[in-house]
């Protein structure tokens, strides 16, 4: 802390010294006419550039030194002479410290050992660094500050801007897949009297001008399902959510969802949908359907083909392999007693279908590595889903599982307003303050029979990255808050969200995260 203190009261020296010299270290313009990247690319010997960007490294060879700016496209040498700039020219280039960001005009050229290069005619300072980048300049490693200080990983870590810029691009792609699917993007509320289209802890703020509490949406469906009830047949929201439950490196309170609904459609049209929309956003993004994840050595420790057709199977015919045969023949009392030996973790107040749900997503989900679609879950998952005529245990849906988690989650939704609301109830436990009756009255004007999607981008994004983390997909991911005069908090250990976290319990519009 000490020479950190020592190096900025340095900086903050070097800024006052170009003040009182009647200098500005804070333009407020400087126009490049390249990128370093298009200055690279574009090179033709004695071309005329202005390049813009960091200062990342400083070599002094006395009366000449090279240093290197890097901007959103890369980094680029420059090459400054005392002879050309003029001595106090020469001498401001000379104390510029890493993480300064200059501008700088003059010529390419390439040096002796082949570097493309910028001869400086000019460099003009527009933003003094008080604070020090880290001390690892190339290749932040400190979890804490990566994640607390975004802005200093990317800068440090280049690795870690691409993965952003990707994840842009697959949102981008994703967008332009539905645009010609002729699905119209629209916006609902982020705020909402009462949370619905999933069975997951809402946060509560309160609105002062109408004098009443409201919640933070944990889900898109509802509004989007009034829309299909208002003649939009094809529709999408990409947005947020919230759910005010555990973090893990799969789970964060604040996530990115996509969901559509598609009138006269149902858990199948929505199959096709899903697994063309990955097959395009994979290769349109990363040009390969083969997806490598690395372990922190570089090496393959899975690949993940999405090679269509994806597998479908029946939850239950994975739940009797994994926990028995006979799982759905014999007593409560016994499923309960078997899942506690095969490891599932049950809370104290389980029902029976939450203890198979247990053992699904403890024993089996883990391990469904590849693409598969898990189809036809227990009804009293997802009460807004149509039940399979075949097996009225059971509704039309499926569970998009790859890498060991589920990605998206789609059904075939329920338009009967009378079974709607019944559902519904029993869901709530007879609370009526739970049911959203505008919605229920939305149905009683009549929905068209559809087939509705839900994709969580951030668990996507960890797929298609290659990451871990759901942290290492999110610009700034949720943190313990920091508290005054202390040392910097170490990052919340990772709990265990409830079931109803994962989107799996009650309505499910796509996974938190």
């Amino acid at each position: 802390m000490d020479e950190s203190h020592a190096l900025i009261e340095q900086r903050k020296a070097k800024l006052a010294a170009l003040r009182a010299r009647g200098q500005d270290p804070f333009r407020n313009k400087f126009t490049p006419t390249h990128t370093c990247e298009q200055a690279r690319t574009g090179y033709a010997e004695g071309l005329e550039v202005a390049v813009a960007g960091r200062v990342t490294a400083h070599r002094d060879m006395g009366k000449s030194l090279f240093f290197d700016v890097r901007d959103g496209s890369g980094r680029l040498q420059i090459y400054a002479q005392k002879n050309v700039l003029g001595e106090e020219a020469y001498e401001r280039v000379k104390h510029l410290d890493l993480g300064d960001i200059v501008g700088v005009r003059g010529t390419l050229f390439t040096t002796r050992t082949g570097e493309i290069s910028v001869r400086a005619a000019e460099c003009v300072l527009l933003a003094k660094a008080l604070r020090p980048p880290p001390a690892k300049w190339h290749g932040l490693e400190d979890t804490e500050i990566r994640y607390r200080q975004r802005y200093l990983d990317l800068i440090a870590n280049p690795e870690v801007k691409e993965v952003f810029l990707k994840r842009s691009r697959i949102i981008r792609a994703i967008r332009e897949f539905l645009h010609d699917r002729g699905f119209v993007e629209v916006e609902t509320p982020v705020l909402q009297s009462i949370p619905g289209g999933a069975a997951a802890r809402p946060f509560k703020t309160w609105h002062n001008a109408l004098g009443c509490e409201f919640y933070l949406r944990i889900a898109l469906e509802l509004p989007l399902k009034r829309l299909l009830v208002g003649g939009f047949d094809r529709v999408f929201e990409l947005g947020r959510c919230f759910r005010n439950e555990g973090i893990s490196r799969r789970h964060n309170p604040e996530f990115t969802m996509l969901e559509a609904y598609q009138a006269y459609g149902d858990y199948e049209t929505m199959m096709e949908l899903v697994q063309s929309m990955i097959v395009h956003v994979a290769q349109t993004v990363l040009g390969t359907l083969r997806i490598e994840h690395r372990n922190a050595e570089g090496q393959v420790v899975r690949t993940i083909d999405l090679t269509p057709p994806w597998p479908r199977v029946r939850y239950k015919d994975l739940v009797r392999e994994r926990a028995g045969q006979d799982w759905f023949d014999v007593s409560p009392a016994e499923r309960r007693a078997r899942a506690e030996r095969l490891g599932a973790e049950l809370g104290p107040d389980y029902e029976d279908f939450e203890v198979t749900q247990a053992v699904f997503e403890k024993l089996i989900e883990p391990t469904l590595i590849q693409p598969v679609f898990v189809t036809h879950l227990p009804k009293e998952l997802i009460p807004l889903a149509k039940l399979a005529p075949e097996d009225p245990t059971t509704v039309e849906v499926f569970e998009l599982c790859i890498n060991g988690q589920e990605i998206a989650p789609a059904y075939t939704e329920q338009n009967d307003p009378i079974e709607q609301r019944e559902r519904l109830e029993q869901q709530a436990g007879g609370e009526r303050q739970k049911l959203d009756e505008d919605f229920l009255v939305a149905l009683e004007h009549g929905m068209p029979p559809a087939g509705g999607m839900g994709m969580g981008i951030d668990r996507l994004c960890m797929m298609l990255l290659g990451q871990e983390s759901i942290r290492d997909v999110i610009l700034f991911p949720q943190l313990r808050p920091r508290q005054p005069q202390a040392s910097p908090a170490a990052t919340p250990a990772e709990t265990s969200p409830s079931p109803a976290a994962s989107g799996t319990t009650g309505p499910i519009s796509g996974p938190a995260g």
